[in-house]
């Protein structure tokens, strides 16, 4: 039966997946500042940082959420780089050494690696800004202004100290010390899931949904921002540094606090498959419409880098 189940999804998630990759993929190297713009070097590695591939989960879960509920992809392609360029940014900063120190992303050296700790640094700052800046120009009628104004003030929080950065900050110092099972969801709520759960919300206000499916979206976005952290946790032990493009093993080796760590690998598994439940049961109310929201939750727990 669960062989059938993913026969029948998964090409459709594919196609799916692989049409919102190309589409965000068009847009992030239109609305990039020219390699040939001055400062050059800057330049280069903001375009080195975020167009070196990259499953693009971000951007897909905006489309997939505005394309589900009726809005044109158009309305939401400035939120779906936005997203993207935010996640890539702090991508770069984490590779830092003050921060992981990693010398390899994406199947590739890191760009501190190539362009130097300072101009990493730079080119992260940059795309943090771009990303807004993005996001606030456009010919835009008073309806989509006050969208792009909520779209602004959804991705700014989710990047910031009650979101992402706050995650990060609770991530290194807590490098070597023991959690509890509820310091490292928090923790993980804002580095990780609060970006995610801004990719959906971004999609639904493109659609101008009601608030009924916002909370019902907002809650399936929570579920699956922890569940993809999970999945990561396990990566990092069971993968290969070839598959995942970054070096495996790297959690352990910083001694830092991990689902496995706290709950045994098949505890996480466990873990990672109720948070996939919870999210198919918050989209209940939804219908059949949002089926690729749903496809989408399975390949989260699933991937296998």
């Amino acid at each position: 039966m669960l062989t059938r189940a993913r026969t029948v999804t998964l090409n459709p998630l594919n196609d799916l997946m692989r049409r919102y990759q190309e589409r965000v993929d068009t847009a992030l190297a239109q609305f990039l500042p020219s390699k040939e713009l001055t400062p050059k070097q800057l330049h280069d590695a903001m375009h080195y940082a975020v167009l070196g591939g990259g499953k693009r989960i971000r951007p897909v879960l905006a489309y997939t959420t505005a394309e589900c509920l009726g809005a044109n992809l158009a309305d939401v392609d400035a939120a779906a780089c936005a997203v993207e360029l935010i996640h890539c940014y702090s991508l770069v900063h984490d590779d830092l050494p003050a921060m992981d120190d990693d010398d390899l992303r994406r199947g590739r050296p890191t760009c501190h690696k190539v362009y130097g700790d300072a101009m990493a640094l730079l080119a992260g700052d940059a795309l943090q800004c771009f990303a807004i800046e993005i996001l606030s120009h456009g010919d835009l009628d008073q309806n989509q202004a006050l969208v792009r104004l909520q779209m602004i003030a959804t991705i700014s929080s989710a990047s910031g100290s009650t979101g992402m950065a706050g995650g990060q900050a609770i991530d290194l110092s807590a490098v070597g010390k023991h959690l509890t099972i509820e310091q490292l969801e928090q923790m993980h709520r804002l580095k990780t899931g609060a970006l995610i759960e801004a990719s959906v919300t971004v999609g639904a206000l493109a659609a101008n949904c009601n608030q009924a499916t916002m909370n019902g979206l907002k809650t399936y976005a929570q579920c699956i921002g922890l569940a993809f952290q999970i999945r990561d946790d396990l990566l990092d032990i069971e993968s290969d540094t070839e598959t995942l493009g970054k070096p495996q093993g790297s959690d352990q080796a910083q001694d830092k606090p991990t689902y496995p760590s706290l709950l045994g690998i098949q505890g996480a598994r466990d873990m990672a498959q109720q948070m996939h439940k919870h999210a198919l049961k918050a989209l209940e109310p939804l219908g059949d419409h949002v089926d690729p929201l749903r496809w989408l939750s399975s390949y989260i727990v699933e991937r296998c880098s």
